[in-house]
């Protein structure tokens, strides 16, 4: 193996593969790769990222660097600047920009550094999923009092559904943001909703962590205020949203019958962008089969294609 060289260090992923695509340009691969852990907690942002080159390229390659200096930091000043209008969107200024930047990682980037040095954030998915939870619910309980635990539990499914979620992630232009690899954004990354649904959870966990949960919430409360009223004023689903899930167990218990079971048949694609196929099982046969992004995606999917099955038996099913 060749021997590597250290010709730029920052404390921005960003601004690395800026300067490692500058010296692509002209034919020197860079390598960039970091120090940061692998864990749920990235608390200290992304550390300090280095950019090495070949020995033999390192003359040469800080050469590039020093005449393109001006053009790179007026590259990542845009890209910064385009975080700063995130930021007003969001109505938080992040004290750690680094966090931000997280949580806009797509797998697809970090899965192009084969060094491991740049962080997917999926990890910040996994926290902001338990925070969006918590906040949503405690809210939930606060304001309807009067509901039940099944009622209050299906409004939870709804405001915290795939869907929703990607609903409030377009509105605040999160795709737009999104650091993906080269094949994702070929493939149309920055509209998919799963990819814009588990961008807003990273984004809830990035907030969390940098101002911690007053922030979080207030962050929360402010995006679903308006959905959270629909459900007082409408005593049901908030709007544009479809919990088939639970219209069809509800069918299904009205009716005496088993309830639903999902098991998973399947998985297609490559990691960046996996295709999920469900079934859905009543009294142990097979009723009807959903794919998706995700496999709540495809569980919903599922769940749909067996109410519209069902309801054409005649049985009056809601679709």
């Amino acid at each position: 193996m060749a021997a590597l060289t250290v010709i730029f260090r920052t404390q921005s992923d960003i601004e690395a593969n800026v300067v490692r695509a500058l010296l692509e340009t002209h034919g020197i691969e860079g390598l960039v790769s970091s120090d940061v852990s692998h864990t749920v907690f990235p608390l200290d942002g992304l550390g300090e990222v280095r950019l090495s080159v070949r020995a033999v390229d390192g003359v040469r390659a800080s050469q590039l660097i020093d005449e393109y200096r001006d053009d790179v930091v007026a590259q990542v000043g845009r890209i910064r600047d385009e975080f700063g209008l995130l930021e007003s969107r969001l109505q938080y200024t992040f004290r750690d920009r680094g966090l931000l930047e997280h949580a806009l990682t797509h797998r697809s980037r970090a899965h192009e550094d084969v060094s491991g040095g740049v962080v997917d954030n999926e990890s910040l998915e996994f926290l902001g999923d338990a925070v969006l939870g918590l906040v949503v619910s405690d809210r939930l309980f606060r304001e309807f009092p009067d509901y039940d635990e099944g009622r209050k539990s299906k409004a939870k499914a709804q405001l915290v559904s795939a869907s929703m979620l990607a609903q409030l992630g377009s509105a605040l232009q999160l795709g737009e943001h999104l650091l993906l690899g080269r094949g994702e954004e070929k493939t149309g990354g920055r509209r998919k909703p799963s990819l814009i649904a588990d961008t807003f959870e990273a984004v809830v966990a990035a907030i969390y962590l940098d101002g911690g949960y007053d922030a979080a919430a207030a962050f929360i409360e402010r995006e679903f205020r308006a959905v959270i009223a629909q459900v007082r004023q409408d005593g049901g689903s908030p709007v544009g949203t479809a919990d088939h899930k639970s219209a069809l167990q509800e069918w299904l218990q009205g009716r005496g019958r088993p309830l639903p079971h999902y098991r998973l048949r399947r998985t297609s694609g490559p990691d960046h962008e996996k295709v999920f196929m469900v079934d859905v099982l009543v009294g142990g046969g097979v009723v009807a089969s959903g794919e998706g992004r995700s496999k709540k995606e495809a569980e919903q999917s599922a769940a749909r294609r067996a109410l519209a099955g069902l309801s054409s038996d005649g049985a009056g099913c809601p679709v």
